[in-house]
């Protein structure tokens, strides 16, 4: 089958060598109690440099910014550290890589908080969902709204992460706007029942996020900063009642930045791809630079979106997972590791760094 996948794509100052992109993914191994990227995360990402862009899992941009027990942050100088040795590890086998900047608003839990205080959010409307914490899952916390002089705050917060990820020699940036998280929170009138200047209106629900999109593409430059976002998920208990002119707006402010990227989470993130209506060729229509698109891709229906010019790359998670050389499998035709879920989230190498390539598998036999 002809397909543009194994393609080289330039992506702003950076030659992709082929279109698959490894979506961020949070396996809460960080080293405690800092929140450092440790000797394994740097075997993990290296093992998958093939990749055409690697993106990081979400990485917080302060200890507020945390909702899930051993997630990596990039605010402190021992994180930065541990980073710059994932970068290296990458780079040395020739990848690129991007961090993705999070902070999860509501989606926390008062042990992870400073001070063990109350996440914070648009509105302290409490989500119907949970978090990983203590081992387990657990109910999210009750959150606390923010004040309006807190919100410069929270730019910073995120404008700083970016200062250390040029440090720490990340190749560029990915904005977390996606998935119930604090930006998407202020976006969607489902959770953001604010009368300021950060509610009510479209415009006014897009300002935080296209507010952090200009300071992070002020710091790393608007052709190393993308940004990833879901307009129809429901994932963290978020809705918004019309999402079409929410995210044409978004993205038509987006484009205007000349962000180097949109990552779309097209449907339910990590779920049904037609949960919802949604124009995504709008979006791929008012930006001009690279749509990645993501959720439930295979090798044909990424052939397929790509033919139809539909996307210009194609993000793959699980798959990332248990295949650290997936780029050559799909390439061969051959068959995939199948992942363990069991060992998506904490744990150590099993399950993250001891999947066996294709080389590996056949040596064995």
């Amino acid at each position: 089958m002809i397909t543009k996948l194994f393609e080289p794509y330039k992506l702003g100052p950076i030659t992709l060598p082929n279109r698959l992109v490894m979506a961020p993914l949070t396996r809460n191994r960080a080293v405690p109690p800092r929140m450092v990227p440790g000797p394994l995360a740097a075997d993990y990402y290296g093992q998958r440099a093939s990749a055409g862009l690697l993106v990081t899992e979400a990485t917080q941009v302060s200890q507020q910014g945390q909702g899930y027990q051993d997630t990596p942050g990039i605010y402190s100088k021992d994180q930065v550290e541990g980073w710059r040795k994932v970068t290296q590890r990458v780079h040395e086998r020739g990848g690129r890589i991007f961090v993705q900047l999070w902070h999860v608003g509501r989606i926390s839990h008062n042990s992870l908080q400073p001070g063990g205080g109350k996440p914070v959010a648009p509105s302290a409307i409490r989500a119907n969902t949970k978090t990983f914490v203590g081992g387990q899952f657990a109910d999210v916390s009750e959150p606390r709204a923010l004040e309006l002089a807190e919100i410069p705050g929270i730019i910073d917060d995120f404008k700083r992460g970016t200062a250390n990820a040029l440090a720490a020699g990340f190749d560029g940036v990915e904005i977390h706007g996606a998935n119930g998280y604090l930006l998407d929170q202020f976006a969607k009138d489902g959770t953001n029942k604010r009368t300021d200047a950060y509610g009510g209106s479209i415009e006014n629900r897009a300002r935080l996020m296209l507010e952090v999109s200009k300071a992070i593409s002020g710091e790393a430059g608007a052709d190393r900063t993308g940004i990833r976002i879901s307009p129809v998920t429901p994932s963290n208990d978020i809705s918004d009642s019309n999402p079409q002119p929410l995210f044409d707006y978004i993205v038509d402010g987006l484009e205007a930045l000349k962000l180097i990227y949109i990552h779309v989470v097209e449907g339910a993130t990590g779920g049904p791809r037609g949960i919802a209506p949604f124009d995504y060729a709008s979006l791929r229509k008012r930006f001009k630079r690279a749509y990645i698109a993501n959720n439930g891709y295979d090798f044909e229906l990424a052939t397929k979106q790509l033919a139809a010019n539909a996307a210009d790359l194609i993000a793959f998670g699980k798959p990332f997972i248990s295949n650290p050389d997936l780029v050559e499998r799909l390439r061969k035709g051959a068959p995939l590791n199948q992942w363990d879920k069991n060992t998506f989230y904490g744990g150590g190498a099993k399950g993250y760094t001891d999947y066996p390539t294709l080389e590996a598998a056949q040596a064995a036999e």
